[in-house]
């Protein structure tokens, strides 16, 4: 495909780069890209990857806006509590770029929903059982996964590209038969720009993996908010792993 005049302008700043140009942008705009959970972290990956040109996001979550949910979660007003978040977030991304199809799935992550031909999955939930699900999915049909979470001042990213690496996932580092972590953010709280700054990670991760930079498979990203600090760990195959094992 060529990019039209418009779309020449909007994405002018991605043109200029030698690392991006008009392929790359071409690149973004074939993605289809789907974003489980559209709390904290959904809603600054989804802004910022509609923003960057993603030609197709589908969004997946069957909440509803909460008044809880507006100290961290950008997308949604105070007008949008009681209604499906799906919803309201598909409204504003849609004034962001009317260019990009959005799809909506105002319930739990499925089969169904997981059953289209997406090109990268994007973990945004809250909790490990639907993680485990998606990084399955995502091993079996080879195409990448990014993780994200966050609680208090800490959050952390791991990213799997499975196209080109099916020798480590998820569940080498965490098991799925590992029970759901005591707190959360219901229970525990969040500082809110924390979120924002996984999720701007996520959205990065996502561009540099579509766009071929992707290097760190499996390495786990740790951010401390509180003291301004990042730490970085690997990760190593666990070869009895159910999901990923060579035994």
């Amino acid at each position: 495909m060529s990019l039209t005049d418009s779309q020449f302008m909007r994405y002018s700043r991605h043109l200029l780069m030698d690392d991006i140009g008009e392929q790359g942008q071409e690149k973004l705009l074939n993605a289809h890209v789907l974003i489980v959970g559209m709390g904290g972290l959904g809603c600054p990956v989804s802004l910022y990857l509609v923003a960057a040109g993603i030609g197709q996001l589908s969004i997946c979550d069957g909440d509803t806006v909460d008044q809880t949910n507006l100290q961290r979660q950008v997308l949604y007003t105070p007008e949008d509590c009681g209604k499906p978040k799906v919803e309201c977030a598909q409204k504003r991304l849609n004034a962001l770029n009317l260019e990009t199809q959005i799809n909506v799935y105002a319930d739990k992550v499925t089969s169904q929903i997981l059953a289209h031909n997406y090109t990268l999955v994007v973990d945004c939930t809250d909790n490990l059982a639907a993680r485990q699900q998606l990084n399955a999915h995502c091993h079996q049909q080879k195409i990448p996964f990014v993780s994200a979470s966050a609680l208090g001042w800490e959050g952390q990213l791991v990213a799997f590209d499975f196209g080109h690496n099916t020798s480590l996932c998820l569940n080498c580092i965490i098991d799925k038969d590992s029970p759901e972590p005591m707190m959360n953010c219901g229970n525990s709280g969040v500082v809110g720009p924390v979120l924002g700054a996984m999720g701007s990670l996520q959205a990065t991760t996502v561009i540099r993996i579509l766009l071929g930079y992707f290097q760190q498979h499996g390495q786990i990203q740790r951010y401390d908010g509180k003291n301004g600090q990042w730490l970085t760990l690997g990760a190593e195959a666990n070869q009895q792993c159910v999901i990923c094992g060579t035994r």
